[in-house]
């Protein structure tokens, strides 16, 4: 983590001042504000474009302790934005155009307003990359997965395929086979970019298959995956792929662009923070996937999140502005 910067003080503006804000609404940050509100900091959220974050477009979360027959991921952003606001959370469904944590108090703007704030609580989360090819967006969390560690338990006995050459892709294909008849490593180069202990297991794996110098021109099906259109990079020939579930791992995004020259960010863009969630600007804090390159759970998440609200409220009663 960089080293702690120094900022200059300046007085609170309006009444459009508050003692924390937080950014984003997945498990990271309405945990966040479950914890800050608890504590009496009245936080604001502003939710983002993505409500409830990547949790909120998987279909069902089974691993997420307290629900044994699993829960929609939607439904439980709305219990979490119901329990958030329960203790008084002030939630806006609005997005962060531009923040400033050059000064204090830090400056969070929107389409309309700017809000003032003593601490920030950064949980903007991360996007996966995607294939953008036919039926892929129609067919995400029918077929379509960014998680293995998620989703693999609903394709026990069922073809699959991996697409991706990195650690994550490998690392993901051999987690799926432990419920999947049959795993296809599809990569668009004739080499991984995995290590090599990685790429040893999963040539030695009997579930897996490898198609390299392929790629995937279009997911198929209609209420669910049912084959792929997969693409000879060297000849231009196509071929139907018949498989009922597709885990696409070929990187993810954090959503840091606000943050860029403000924030120290590692070489892929993560935020950078130390084992109690602070950046290397006193007051503020990340968490969940904007700052996690390795888990991407929910309830690694939903911990971060509560981790970097407790610190936040040690913050503000150390330090009044």
């Amino acid at each position: 983590m960089a080293k702690t910067k120094q900022i200059k003080n300046i007085s609170p503006g309006d009444d459009n001042h508050r003692r924390l804000i937080i950014l984003g609404s997945g498990p990271a940050g309405l945990s966040a504000a479950l914890y800050a509100a608890r504590a009496e900091l009245q936080p604001l959220l502003l939710t983002g474009m993505e409500l409830h974050g990547q949790a909120g477009v998987t279909n069902l979360i089974e691993n997420y302790p307290g629900f044994p027959e699993g829960i929609g991921g939607s439904q439980l952003g709305e219990l979490f934005v119901k329990q958030a606001e329960k203790f008084g959370t002030k939630i806006l469904y609005e997005t962060a155009e531009s923040v400033d944590i050059s000064s204090r108090p830090f400056k969070v703007t929107t389409y309309d307003k700017t809000y003032t704030t003593d601490s920030l609580i950064i949980t903007t989360g991360a996007g996966a990359n995607r294939l953008n090819v036919p039926g892929e967006r129609e067919l995400t969390g029918k077929g379509v997965s960014y998680c293995a560690t998620c989703d693999g338990w609903f394709f026990k006995d069922r073809p699959v395929a991996v697409i991706g050459g990195g650690d994550s892709a490998l690392e993901e294909a051999l987690f799926v086979t432990r419920y999947a008849s049959s795993v296809t490593i599809i990569h668009r180069r004739d080499a991984f970019r995995a290590g090599t202990l990685l790429q040893q297991r999963v040539r030695e794996n009997p579930r897996i298959k490898l198609l390299m110098n392929h790629i995937v021109t279009a997911i198929q099906g209609d209420d669910a995956v049912k084959s792929l259109l997969v693409k000879d990079v060297n000849s231009g020939k196509e071929k139907e792929l018949a498989v009922e579930g597709v885990f696409i791992f070929i990187g993810h995004v954090p959503n840091t662009t606000l943050f860029k020259g403000q924030l120290s960010l590692d070489e892929q863009g993560y935020v950078q923070i130390n084992e109690m969630m602070e950046t290397m600007i006193p007051g503020v804090f990340a968490a969940g996937e904007v700052a996690d390159r390795h888990y991407r759970q929910v309830v690694t998440s939903a911990g971060m999140g509560a981790a970097a609200a407790i610190q936040a409220t040690r913050y503000l009663e150390n330090n009044r502005y």
